[in-house]
């Protein structure tokens, strides 16, 4: 039954953005496409109405849990929101052909390609130079102008594609601020996606690009799952979720791009394998294990969203 379906795609993307903060756009709209059939212009805006719909779910049990960052927030939102809104309308104004829908494929799986390269850059980004997550009770030195600028590419990325409002905002917000916890990076991450992703959504609703029906049966799935996700979020090292969600973009985006399979299944099996060998060393490393130390000091005082 397609319901069902549906209803089973959205458990499992909001069950990875509670837990990451990523996965809603990335994995959401190309299970549609690729997956489902459904037309590229009716994925992107059927899942932007579900992500805005679903992220406050998981926004409220990281904002309970003190893990937003509202000095980021005034720097980011007020760039990123016209931007979503205006990506939109681009993207309307750009459906000028039967070609198209291949145009905004190959510019959807642009968009994970390009989450790819971010996440695997972030990984490398602080945490492997020995640099210790930021305490809570810390200041952090904010930087408007690379926030703004974030918050502008973003948006426009995220209005055209409904790609990157948890996964290109959390790598280039992580790369921007090294220090910052997993945990903060994915509750602000959650709470600056609720007018951005909202801006954009309303955009393609006046340009009728939003199948309700279907945006219906992934929402039914996709609120508990954002819900249990963010809940169970220190089960599942953050390192471990950041390559397997590497993986599945690189599949994705390379799908997309109209790849044959072998090639797709080859390259994604080679990043897999290359991620258990980095995540495996690294593990090994005294900075590694400093880090782990105090993430694990963290963790004993009760904090029950701390990602590893």
């Amino acid at each position: 039954m397609d319901w069902l379906q549906f209803v089973l795609a959205g458990s499992v993307v909001g069950f990875t953005v509670g837990l990451t903060g990523m996965g809603g756009g990335v994995l959401m709209t190309p299970i549609l496409v690729l997956l489902f059939k459904v037309d590229p212009m009716a994925a992107v805006g059927s899942d932007l109405l579900v992500a805005f719909l679903m992220k406050p779910v998981g926004a409220l049990v990281h904002h309970k849990a003190g893990t937003v960052r509202w000095e980021i927030m005034k720097w980011l939102v007020p760039f990123s929101v016209p931007a979503g809104f205006a990506g939109a309308f681009i993207l309307d104004s750009l459906d000028n052909g039967a070609d198209f829908a291949d145009r905004l494929k190959l510019m959807i799986g642009t968009a994970l390609l390009l989450a790819v390269v971010g996440m695997i850059a972030g990984i490398f980004v602080g945490r492997g130079k020995g640099m210790t997550p930021l305490r809570a009770d810390e200041r952090l030195v904010v930087r408007p102008l690379p926030t703004a600028l974030i918050g502008l590419f973003g948006g426009l990325v995220v209005g055209m594609t409904s790609v990157g409002s948890g996964t290109l905002i959390i790598v280039l917000l992580m790369l921007v601020y090294p220090r910052l916890r997993a945990r903060d990076l994915v509750g602000s991450d959650l709470v600056q996606a609720i007018p951005l992703v909202g801006a954009a959504t309303l955009g393609h609703l006046v340009a009728g690009d939003v199948q309700f029906d279907l945006a219906g049966w992934l929402l039914i799935g996709a609120v508990p799952g954002i819900y249990f996700g963010a809940k169970y979020s220190t089960e599942i090292p953050n390192a471990v979720l950041r390559w397997v969600l590497a993986v599945l973009l690189l599949g994705s985006g390379l799908k997309l791009w109209g790849l044959p399979l072998p090639f797709v299944i080859g390259a994604s099996m080679a990043l897999g394998l290359a991620g258990m060998e980095i995540t495996a060393r690294r593990s090994k490393r005294p900075a590694a294990k400093r880090y782990l130390r105090a993430t694990r000091a963290v963790r004993r005082k009760s904090d029950p969203l701390l990602i590893d």
